[in-house]
């Protein structure tokens, strides 16, 4: 069977009367893959679709929840940074494995198998994740022009509005282009830090001892607030529709054989891409951990008070100025990546086509609204806050992200020989129990507590 055209009948899993379209039909198959020569090649062929899927776990969602725990509680929150970033790489790789074997993006898989009552009802809630993802990176974009421009938060946001236009000039430009585009971004982000991280010198004892789990992460309510958060931040739901897309568009062999290798060099390049991610979100946690923390600024939470903060606390003048870069180079990644999901969930989901600048235009319409009226009312602080809570929202999406997703890779009617085995079947499952669990306690807290 050519996994171009896969098995529609009700034995192979999937409902007969649901059609199949290629995931982002313009980008599908147009990176070529070398079909022998030295195994570097044919991993490089691959790296890129990791990176992209890698830039929203950096994303200014991830900065709000980073700085607040690392100036509150110090480097305890490491340890469930670490967590999630091992929850992203399973699922990651899932999501590329689903991708790979049915050709099928997780939003079309969806489609092809729940009632349209239920598939609307999952394009709402990933709608609102995206929309949250939205507003963090209007947030962060407009913060970043204010601090390296002197632009007002009103007027950064109306100006994130424009970047609609920036995800047309890479794709015209051929998805290679666009990837080393986010490469490109992810490394000035990563340089940023790097200097950051050894002006702050944190001791590495007191680090390492926080990647260890606490039970004070549970017991806690407002840490357990900000640990979901961080969650929420780091394994976003958007993510796993995106790079079920995205490694398809790879022009790997559609047999068993091309498959198998895809799904081997798809999982190395997301791996390698997330410990980047790894890095970068450790690393502002311990920069905030060590600069405000120690020095007794435990109430740090906003990006605008890290900005003012951090060049005095650390003695070294660029310092402010790196953070900013980075932030705004989080932005623009951020809008790249969010952009491309929007458009694979609303094709996948309602087989509904709109033109990228619309369809960019609208979710960033949509995310501007909440930070001026919030701005307006309640200045910066407010803002701040909204950040934080849109983490929490997009964690509340995870479950119907993660659910569906565990579902297909461990059904061998879907799947066939590439179903996932039992005991990673297990461990995906235990993930989102842990998920779910999370999120009802956070929920219980926050109406009752």
């Amino acid at each position: 069977m050519d996994a171009r055209s896969p098995d529609l009948s009700p034995a192979a899993g999937w409902r007969a009367d649901a059609p199949v379209t290629k995931s982002l039909a313009e980008v599908n198959a147009t990176v070529a893959v070398p079909a022998a020569g030295r195994w570097w090649r044919r991993l490089l062929a691959f790296v890129g679709p990791g990176y992209l899927v890698s830039v929203g776990y950096m994303d200014p969602g991830n900065w709000a929840t980073d700085l607040a725990g690392g100036s509150k509680f110090g480097y305890t929150l490491l340890s469930v940074i670490l967590l999630s970033n091992l929850m992203a790489i399973l699922l990651q790789s899932l999501a590329a494995r689903l991708g790979i074997v049915t050709d099928r993006d997780l939003a079309q898989a969806c489609r092809a198998t729940y009632s349209p009552a239920v598939n609307f009802l999952l394009w709402l809630a990933c709608e609102a994740a995206i929309i949250a993802c939205d507003l963090a990176e209007v947030i962060g974009t407009a913060i970043a022009l204010k601090l390296l421009f002197g632009i007002p938060l009103i007027g950064g946001a109306l100006l994130a509005a424009l970047d609609a236009f920036l995800l047309l000039l890479l794709m015209n430009r051929g998805f290679r282009f666009l990837e080393a585009f986010v490469i490109a971004l992810l490394a000035v982000i990563a340089v940023c830090f790097a200097v950051q991280i050894v002006a702050a010198a944190p001791p590495v004892a007191e680090v390492l001892h926080g990647f260890m789990p606490k039970s004070e992460i549970f017991t806690n309510p407002e840490m357990l607030y900000i640990a979901i958060g961080i969650i929420g931040a780091t394994v976003m739901p958007h993510n796993l529709y995106l790079h079920s897309s995205i490694v398809q568009t790879r022009a790997y062999e559609r047999n068993d054989t091309g498959r198998r290798e895809a799904i081997k060099w798809a999982t190395t390049d997301s791996t390698i891409a997330l410990m980047l991610a790894l890095f970068i979100n450790a690393a502002i946690l311990v920069v905030a951990a060590a600069t405000f923390h120690k020095s007794g600024h435990s109430d740090v939470a906003e990006i605008g008070q890290a900005f003012e903060l951090l060049s005095p606390l650390l003695g070294l003048g660029i310092a402010s100025t790196l953070f900013a870069v980075a932030l705004l180079a989080s932005g623009l990644n951020s809008t790249v990546t969010a952009t491309l999901a929007g458009q694979i969930v609303m094709e996948g989901f309602l087989d509904l086509r709109l033109p990228s600048w619309a369809r960019r235009l609208l979710t960033r319409g949509i995310a501007i609204v909440p930070v001026i009226v919030v701005t307006a009312i309640y200045g910066e602080r407010g803002t701040a806050d909204l950040l934080v809570f849109s983490q929490v929202v997009l964690s509340m999406q995870l479950p119907f992200a993660v659910i569906p997703l565990v579902r297909f890779v461990s059904d061998r009617r879907k799947m066939g020989q590439f179903a996932i085995p039992g005991y990673v079947a297990a461990i995906a499952w235990i993930v989102a129990g842990v998920i779910v669990i999370l999120n009802v306690k956070l929920l219980v807290d926050t109406l009752f507590g």
